[in-house]
Parts: structure tokens; sequence; C-alpha cells
């Protein structure tokens, strides 16, 4: 959603317009003074605002001393029954005042926020509502209601009225003459379109966004907002359908595009219409968003040591930002960056700077009752795939369940499945279950997501089954279709993945030739991308065929790279299960647990559980 351009909260005397007022020029004067203290002498300057009341000041300054007391409250203290009741006054007061909309509609928008903090959110709307049908004749507080309430019910997860606000807000943009409100609208209704799968209505719409950004001449910050706002969605797009190759071309000018707007100076020029004064996020926002499209697009490629690079990158600027801004898109970005990096310690073989990183989701989570709601499902997920690692498979099978039961997410929901199937091929004795999974994720008929990386994932998976099962001719043909569709976009890791089981298949068969031609590459790719479990089997491999071919110098060679690679996983494996975070594994309801305590070896339980 988009955000009003905001000067710092003044305290107003337009009121006081007279000799009269001498009084209260000098109140707000001094309540001003205290405000702006470094620190800020909040009590002072609310007793300062408080002493013009007794006056019985005229309504207009009556109600603008009630607004102000209420901002003072809401903002610098936790009186939020005063600041309601100071700002429901003040809304009362200035309905009835002709021409005073800068007090009547920030009372309402400060109150409904408010309420929303308070789990009051039937008072909130019909609060907004009614403040958006009396605003018609003011664009700017208009056009900021309408994103305040489709915020409030994305917030709901009601999408559907999202919509039709944002879509409300985009024709009244059009018709006050403001093409980049409009497109801010247009882009937001089309950022939901895309969470809610809307896939028919999200093309028209990006096209005609993306004509709007071109077509707009302004501010040039504003400008490159926009453009970057669309590239994010284009690229967000991509990456859920999983098309890492097709993505790059706008990756790269999203990235561009962020550049050109580091070097351009803000603007302090207002915009001459009043319904131009939005922004969708700070310069400095913007650049850890790329940075996070950026380390997503690595990750699903098989670039992790540029997803790591990037990961680092942001976080570093994460904790700047973080020192002088409490926005909780900041700690969402957070999590986001930490959910993708975790992913990439468990392939690179760093199980327990993964389990640290669990650990920290967890307490970022911790502060944010909103965030674990959002996030609960990934948490739980990124642990299944920690016991994977580790061979708990009980553990991930219950890591798993958990996570299928907390999410709405198709796309989640298919790599939960994706990922349990392979706990069950792994344990050999839940055909039953096993079969119902496979049937739920078909690649060759029905398969519930659009991605293209989810598709590929799920017909290596029926290869690993029909391996398993010795049906080796049927797994070929699920691990060849795997191949053609992840060479077709850049999936890495699991081309590594389909060529090493290839390999192995081609090896119990006996053909040592074409088990090498599939084994060596997928070495050499493991080792690019990097990938440790794969750099493990195939040296494993390459050690028994080399000594099957009578090549004892390799056959040499690969098993000492085999047995350093061993070593490295134990190391890493003992180190992990040590940590006192390990006994998350068991964590399986409620909100994460607060404190682990250490005891002897890896199977500590939680404290918080005993």
């Amino acid at each position: 959603m988009a955000d009003p351009q905001q000067a710092p909260r003044q305290l107003c005397c337009r009121e006081a317009g007279s000799a009269g007022a001498s009084w209260y020029l000098a109140l707000l004067g001094l309540a001003e003074h205290f405000r702006t203290s470094s620190p800020p002498k909040v009590r002072l300057c609310v007793h300062c605002l408080q002493a013009v009341l007794p006056r019985k000041p005229p309504a207009r300054m009556e109600a603008r001393t009630h607004l102000q007391l209420g901002s003072v409250l809401y903002h610098h203290t936790r009186n939020g029954d005063q600041a309601r009741g100071h700002l429901e006054k003040a809304w009362l007061i200035s309905q009835q005042i002709p021409q005073f909309e800068d007090v009547k509609f920030e009372a309402a928008s400060l109150l409904s926020e408010l309420y929303c903090q308070e789990n009051s959110v039937d008072a909130a709307k019909p609060l907004l509502r009614k403040a958006i049908q009396i605003s018609q004749q003011t664009p700017y507080w208009h056009c900021r209601l309408l994103f305040q309430l489709a915020q409030l019910h994305t917030l709901e997860k009601d999408l559907v009225s999202a919509c039709d606000l944002l879509g409300v807000g985009a024709e009244y943009a059009r018709v006050v003459g403001s093409e980049y409100t409009r497109a801010l609208f247009l882009l937001s209704k089309g950022m939901l379109l895309l969470m809610e799968r809307k896939l028919q209505e999200v093309h028209p719409l990006l096209t005609l966004c993306g004509q709007i950004v071109e077509n707009w001449q302004g501010n040039p910050i504003q400008k490159e907002s926009l453009r970057v706002f669309f590239l994010v969605l284009q690229v967000t797009h991509y990456l859920d359908a999983g098309q890492v190759k097709s993505v790059k071309p706008c990756l790269k000018q999203l990235q561009q595009c962020i550049q050109t707007i580091s070097t351009l100076h803000d603007d302090e020029i207002l915009p001459s219409n009043p319904a131009d004064l939005f922004h969708w996020l700070p310069k400095e926002h913007m650049c850890v968003l790329v940075y996070l499209v950026t380390v997503m697009h690595s990750m699903q490629a098989g670039y992790l040591e540029k997803a790591q690079k990037y990961t680092d990158k942001a976080l570093m600027q994460l904790e700047k930002l973080k020192m002088l801004d409490c926005s909780p898109i900041l700690s969402s970005f957070q999590v986001i960056l930490l959910e993708h990096i975790i992913m990439c310690r468990l392939v690179t073989g760093h199980k327990a700077t993964a389990l640290q990183e669990i650990s920290q989701v967890c307490q970022l989570c911790q502060q944010s009752p909103r965030l674990f709601s959002n996030h609960a499902a990934q948490l739980h997920t990124l642990l299944g795939l920690y016991c994977i690692s580790v061979n708990c498979m009980d553990n991930a099978e219950a890591q798993f369940t958990t996570a299928l039961r907390l999410t709405t997410h198709q796309e989640l929901w298919a790599f939960i499945v994706t990922n349990l199937a392979s706990v069950y091929i792994r344990e050999g004795n839940r055909h039953q279950e096993l079969y119902s999974l496979l049937e739920r994720i078909n690649p060759d008929h029905n398969f519930p997501v659009s991605s293209h990386c989810l598709r590929a994932a799920a017909f290596y998976i029926r290869g690993l089954f029909s391996f398993f099962q010795g049906r080796y001719n049927e797994a070929k043909r699920f691990l060849r279709e795997t191949l053609k569709m992840s060479n077709a976009e850049d999936l890495n890791r699991l081309t590594a993945c389909s060529l090493v089981l290839l390999g192995h298949i081609f090896y119990v068969l006996g053909n040592h030739r074409e088990s090498n031609n599939m084994v060596v590459p997928a070495m050499q790719l493991a080792s690019k991308i990097p990938d440790m479990s794969v750099q493990l089997w195939s040296s494993a491999l390459l050690r028994d065929l080399n000594k099957a071919c009578g090549n004892a110098m390799d056959a040499h060679e690969a098993a000492q790279m085999h047995q350093n690679f061993s070593q490295q996983l134990l190391q890493d494996h003992i180190e992990a299960c040590s940590l006192p975070e390990h006994n998350l594994i068991t964590w399986t309801d409620g909100p994460p647990p607060v404190q682990f305590q250490a005891q002897n070896g890896p199977t500590t339980s939680l404290a918080s559980l005993l």
C-alpha cells in the first residue's frame, strides 16, 4: 500500500488569529518546545495542551487541541484510553465545523489506527467508511483513507474487499487527474491479486500499470519508485511460478532502477496535485526489498554464495534502519531473508548456523503476534527441513504436518507435501501415506499449483520413489522430465540431484559409462552451488565407478573427497545436535518457545515444554 508524505507532526496554531488568543499561542509554543526537546518532555507538553481546555476555547480551537493531545498521547505514551477519548472528541466536534478537513480526517485516521491497535477493528471500519464518504471533495484525505481501509481489510485477509476499495481509489484518482496515485492504487491491487493467485486478472492489470508508469511525467523519484513497485510485482510473479531463467531480464531492470533511485536527491517541492502526496516505500526500504528478491532468485536458481552475499548486505542495511525506524515491514523483510538463508545453509552443510538462525526467527516472531501468524507455517517447514538434514525423520514428519495445518498458501502447501513425501520414501514403510501424498502432487495430472519449479520437483520425487522401488525405467522417465524442466529454467540444484540419481540408476544397471556421464556433471554443478549432500553422493559414486573400471588413482581421489565431505558433515551434525536450539524439533504447537536449556548431549528437551 502507499504511505502519505508527511511533514513532522507540528502542533499547529491556525485558530489563534487574534491578539486575544495570545495565551493560546503561548501554551502552544511551550507545548511544541517540550514535544521537540531531546528527549521529548511528553508530560509537560500534555500539561500545556490540557491547560487550553478549561478556558472554554472556540470549537475550532477545542477540536484541534483534542487532536493534538490525542496525537501526542498515541505516539509518545501507552495511555490508550486518554488518547482515544481526545481523538473521539476531536472527531465529534470537527464534524460540526465547516471547512475543517485537516483536523476532521486526521482525527478519523488516527482514531481508527488506535482502534486497530486495541483489536477493535469493528469500530475502525465504520469510522473509516464514514470519513471516506464525507471526504470526496478533499482528494488527499479521500485517497489516504481509502488506502487505510484497504490495508485494514488486507490485515484481516479480506482481500476481495481490499481489492474493491483499491479499484475505487484508482478510478477516483483518475477523475481528479492524478495518474501517479492511480498507478499506486492499481499496483497495490495487483499485489493483492497475486496473493490471491487471480492470474487472469493480474496480467491485464500489470500491462495497464506498465503503460501508466512509462507515460507519467513527474518527480523522478516518484516515477522510479513506481517502476520499482511494478518490477517487484513482475519479479515475484515469475519467482512464484518457479521461472528462474525467465525472470532475469526483469530482475536486471529492477536492480538498475534501484541504482538510479539511489543517485537521485529527494525533492523538497511538493506536488501541485494534493492527490499525489503519497509514496510507496522510502528509498532505503526499497533497497532492502531489491536485495531480498535477488536473494529469492539466487536461492531458487542454486547460486547460494550469491544468495549469502546479498543476504549479508541486506541484513547489515536492516540493522542500521532498525536503529532509527520501528516500521513492522523491516521485521518482515528480516524474517523472509532469514528463511531463505536458512535453506541455503542446510544445502551447503551448515546445519548449526541454520539452527541458530531458525532460533533468531523464533525470537523475532515472539515480538510480534502478527509476524508469527504470517510465518508460523514457514517456521515449522524450516524445522522439518532441518530435521531431514540431521536424520530425525519422526520429528520432520511432525513439523511438516504442523506446517500443513497452519498454511493456506498453495505453493507452500505443495512444497511441504513434496518434502514430506521424501521423508516417507526414506522411512521405507509408509506406502499408504506416500501413495496418498503422491496422488495430490501428481505432475502428470492436475498439478495443484502453476509453479514450474515445484512441478519439476514433483517429477523428481516420483523418480526417487521409483528408484527405491527398483522400477528403474519408470524412474528414468520421471528424472528426464525433471532434467528437461530444470534445464529450461536454470534450476541448478534440481538438475544436480536428477543427474546424480540417474547416475546411480545407471551404475546399478551396470552401465558404467552412462553413469559416469551423469555423475561428473552432477559433481561439477554441486561444487558450483555448493550442495554438500550431492557432493557426498557424487563422490561415493565416482569412487565406486572408478573402482569398477579399474581406475585406482581416480578411485583414491574420489574416496578422499568422500571422506572429507563425510567429516565436514559429521562435525556439523554433532555441533548442531549439541546446541540447546536443537530442542526446537519437538515444538509443534503454540507460539515459539522462549528459552532453551542445554543438557548432556543432543537428546535435550525444550525447557518450556517440561
